[in-house]
C-alpha cells in the first residue's frame, strides 16, 4: 500500500515538473524581440498592422502571424484564453476578462493609434454628405427611405457593434441591411451598387493594396454630419487627430501573456518612434507625433 502511495507521488511530482519545464521551455524560447507569437487583429484593422510586423521582423528575429478575425470571434477566442494577444478597438469586459482575472494574469493595455469608421458610396453619387442622425434612425427601423441600404463588413464585426450602441439597439433590422465577411468586399459591392452605402474602417481606404485600389477609386468617401454639430466632416488624417470627425476609436493592443514575451516588444515597437512613423505614413493618427529631423546646412552644393 505504501509502495503504491509513493509511485503516485512521485507520478505526480512528475507531471508537475513536465508541465512548469514545457512552460518555462516556452518562455525561454519567446523574449521580447525573438521568437514566435500569433496575434489576432481585428479585421478592419488589419491593413496597418500587417505594416508594422513587416518592418518588425526585418529588425528583429521574431516571427508573427497575425490572424484576422471580428471582433466578437476574437473576444470569444480571449475569453475562453485560447489566444493571449490581440489588436482591438476596445478591451475586454469585467465578464469577458474572468478567466485572466482567476489566474491572476494582469492585461498589458497599449494605446497604438485612433482609427475612424468611415461611410462610402458610389463614385457617380451626386450626395456627398451623410447625416449621423438619418443613419441612427434608419438602423432604429425607422425611416427606411433615408437610405436604398446600408453594407456592412460582418454582423460580429467591431463597426456594426460601433453603430448598435450609437444607436442603443441589440440588433439591427433585417430589411435594407446587408452584410459580408470583409471591408474589401463592402468596397467591392459599393463600386457596382449606385445608392448603397458602406460602413468600412477608413485603414481600408487609406491604405489599399494594389489590387484593390482601382476598386477604391470607384467609391467616394462621405462627408458626416455628428449629432451635435452643424457641419459635414470627412475622416481625414487632420480631423480624426482635432476631434472633429464623430466617428473616431482607439486602437489597443491586448498583451494577456502571463510572460515579457513577443506581446510587449511588438506594443513597444507599434507605440515607438518607428511605429508611430508607420501609423501616420498610413493615413490614421498615431498616440504621439514622431520626430522630425530638420538638417540645415551653411552651403548650398549646386554641383550637378
Amino acid at each position: 500500500m505504501r509502495k503504491s502511495s509513493f509511485l503516485i507521488l512521485i507520478s505526480f511530482a512528475f507531471i508537475i515538473v513536465f508541465s512548469c519545464d514545457k512552460k518555462a521551455k516556452s518562455q525561454d524560447e519567446q523574449t521580447i524581440l525573438k521568437g514566435k507569437a500569433t496575434i489576432l487583429v481585428d479585421e478592419t484593422l488589419l491593413p496597418v498592422i500587417e505594416d508594422q510586423v513587416d518592418v518588425f521582423e526585418n529588425q528583429y528575429n521574431a516571427s508573427i502571424t497575425l490572424v484576422g478575425k471580428s471582433e466578437s470571434e476574437i473576444v470569444q477566442l480571449l475569453s475562453k484564453n485560447k489566444q493571449q494577444l490581440a489588436i482591438l478597438s476596445r478591451e475586454l469586459t469585467k465578464n469577458e476578462s474572468e478567466i485572466f482575472e482567476i489566474k491572476k494574469i494582469k492585461p498589458r493595455v497599449t494605446r497604438l493609434a485612433t482609427d475612424a469608421i468611415a461611410f462610402i458610396s458610389h463614385k457617380n453619387n451626386n450626395d456627398t454628405l451623410i447625416d449621423l442622425e438619418k443613419v441612427i434612425t434608419f438602423v432604429q427601423g425607422k425611416n427606411q427611405n433615408n437610405f436604398k441600404g446600408l453594407v456592412f463588413d460582418n454582423p460580429n464585426s467591431s463597426t456594426v457593434r460601433y453603430i448598435k450602441e450609437l444607436a442603443k439597439i441589440n440588433v439591427l433590422p433585417k430589411d435594407k441591411i446587408f452584410s459580408f465577411q470583409t471591408n474589401n468586399e463592402v468596397i467591392q459591392f459599393v463600386s457596382k451598387n449606385e445608392g448603397m452605402i458602406g460602413v468600412v474602417g477608413v485603414n481600408w481606404l487609406s491604405q489599399p493594396t494594389p489590387k484593390m485600389q482601382e476598386i477604391v477609386n470607384e467609391v467616394k468617401v462621405l462627408s458626416v454630419k455628428s449629432l451635435h454639430g452643424k457641419d459635414f466632416v470627412k475622416p481625414s488624417q487632420d480631423n480624426i487627430a482635432s476631434g472633429l470627425y464623430p466617428l473616431t476609436r482607439e486602437i489597443k493592443m491586448l498583451n494577456y501573456q502571463p510572460f515579457s514575451g513577443l506581446g510587449m516588444g511588438f506594443a513597444s515597437f507599434v507605440a515607438g518612434e518607428i511605429g508611430q512613423r508607420i501609423i501616420l505614413k498610413s493615413g490614421l493618427v498615431p498616440v504621439r507625433i514622431p520626430n522630425r529631423n530638420i538638417i540645415i546646412r551653411k552651403e548650398i552644393n549646386n554641383k550637378k
